[in-house]
């Protein structure tokens, strides 16, 4: 186990006016008292979800009409006022026709910048099986920002990850799954098992 410091292969204003007349200046001004709170009432109902949908799955699709990835979830919470999504249990699956598809859960995820990012939170892992061309491989963090269609990640939590039989860990990390390179920054460690041991 050593420390290492390195890049590793593998992203309301309201004004009041004075009235002339006393009788009238009473009255404009409990009006707009009353018109303020109106629409600050009407901008909570903005804020206020516009539909929830339970036991839910998204699937996002390419360009070619190929689907890129899917979204599930045990609750989805959309808020108008962002176009924005909160999701409780979520799970990712990346879908890639060359390479095994992986799969990301966490305990809650918020979906925003018109469904092409997505923050990851609380007890992030990702799991993906070993195919012909990769290692299996193990990720474990506490948040985690995804670009679906760029195909990256990165978060700027602490990280662990398991390639193989190999364990490697940082204090942030951006990934390129496109390109199949993953950076770990920071002080972390880098554990190799034996030659004998090591998966292909």
């Amino acid at each position: 186990m050593r420390n290492q410091r390195t890049a590793h292969r593998y992203r309301l204003s309201v004004g009041l006016v004075l009235g002339l007349f006393g009788a009238f200046g009473s009255f404009w001004l409990v009006e707009m008292m009353n018109r303020g709170g109106d629409e600050l009432q009407g901008g909570l109902k903005v804020n206020e979800p516009d539909y929830i949908v339970e036991n839910f799955s998204f699937v996002r699709m390419t360009k070619t009409g190929q689907p890129s990835y899917i979204i599930s979830g045990d609750k989805l919470t959309h808020r108008p006022v962002d176009d924005s999504s909160d999701i409780v249990k979520p799970v990712v699956r990346s879908l890639s026709g060359e390479r095994e598809p992986m799969d990301i859960h966490a305990e809650r995820a918020r979906v925003d910048q018109d469904n092409t990012r997505v923050t990851l939170m609380e007890n992030v892992r990702i799991d993906r099986a070993a195919s012909a061309n990769s290692q299996e491989m193990h990720l474990a963090t506490q948040s985690l920002t995804i670009f679906p269609e760029e195909d990256r990640m990165e978060t700027n939590q602490p990280v662990r990850l398991q390639l193989g039989n190999a364990t490697a860990t940082g204090t942030a990390m951006r990934a390129n799954n496109a390109t199949r390179q993953l950076q770990l920054t920071g002080r972390g460690t880098i554990v190799y098992p034996p030659r004998g041991q090591q998966t292909k």
